[in-house]
């Protein structure tokens, strides 16, 4: 049976990627320091094949004792978004690049890792030009130039897969109700509008469930994909503002929003995304992004606000 050692496994997508991870056959150790009081894992603490650890990812004797006998390990462990990281640049620099040498420091050739980066990386492209792998990484934010550094340093490793993540969306046991799909939909379905700014902005999106599909992916294809970065997104997905607020409204028809005449939205980023790379690898996601608005939708009576972001 394979070891899976997950940092920050209890986060929006490890809540996913655990128990995906434990259907699929394989052990898991997960490393958390649960700062925002997650109870996300306790539907799986039944399976005799998860080990939950409390600590922190920068823990250098814990991860040594978790990282002996894994077989992969996945650094999810991080602060995430441009937000939680310009609150505390000092943290966000030891969390996602220290830690990450330590552990890299502590693995032996054999033992794979898949890490998560973000294609936020690619910061503003070029009007209607796809941004593939080989496009220049030019990120607008701390968060985005943290993540780009730690792809560096995990390919420098020689062998590795990192995968440029779209922005995530969709229902996880960890719900985040920050990130654009999951809070337009949220304001669509509780305010009825949402004011944009810089509403022509475009980026891509990925379901949490296909981003967890993505790393079991990984791990069952690592010789074939080592070494490379790959583009994690939906093809039909590489929309603006307003052409998400436009599918956001066949869920939500009293669905209205407004531009701003003035102001600006912080995050610069606009860009559009080919992910033909990882498809040639064999990987398809399965949740589009209707379906996962619709799901969204379905899942918000269960919520209440201000308890499901990272600021």
């Amino acid at each position: 049976m394979e070891r899976v050692l997950i940092t920050g496994g209890a986060g929006y997508i490890g809540s996913v990627l655990v128990g995906e991870l434990l259907r699929a056959g394989y052990a898991v150790r997960v490393l958390d320091n649960f700062l925002f009081g997650q109870t996300s894992l306790l539907e799986w603490v039944h399976d005799e094949r998860l080990r939950i650890v409390r600590g922190d990812a920068r823990d250098a004797n814990l991860l040594r004792e978790l990282a002996r006998d894994a077989d992969a390990v996945i650094p999810l462990a991080c602060l995430t978004g441009a937000p939680l990281c310009d609150r505390d640049p000092a943290a966000a620099q030891t969390v996602i690049l220290d830690a990450l040498d330590s552990l890299l420091g502590l693995l032996g050739r054999e033992q794979r890792v898949l890490y998560p980066t973000t294609n936020s990386g690619y910061g503003i492209g070029q009007q209607g030009i796809h941004c593939d792998e080989q496009s220049p990484l030019r990120p607008v934010s701390l968060y985005g130039r943290l993540k780009v550094e730690a792809e560096r340093r995990i390919l420098a490793r020689g062998h590795g897969v990192t995968f440029r993540l779209a922005t995530a969306f969709g229902v996880s046991p960890r719900m985040r109700l920050d990130l654009l799909v999951n809070d337009f939909t949220w304001r669509a379905v509780t305010d009825r509008f949402v004011v944009l700014f810089e509403a022509h902005n475009k980026r891509n999106f990925i379901h949490v469930r296909d981003i967890a599909r993505a790393f079991l992916h990984g791990l069952s294809h690592y010789d074939a994909m080592s070494g490379e970065a790959y583009n994690v997104g939906l093809d039909d997905a590489n929309l603006s503002k307003l052409e998400l607020c436009e599918v956001i409204r066949r869920e939500v028809p009293e669905f209205v929003w407004f531009e701003a005449a003035v102001g600006e939205d912080p995050d610069k980023r606009n860009y559009i995304v080919s992910n033909e790379k990882i498809g040639r690898a064999g990987f398809k996601p399965q949740m589009s992004l209707q379906q996962g608005i619709a799901e969204l939708v379905r899942g918000f009576p269960v919520l209440r606000q201000g308890h499901f972001s990272n600021v």
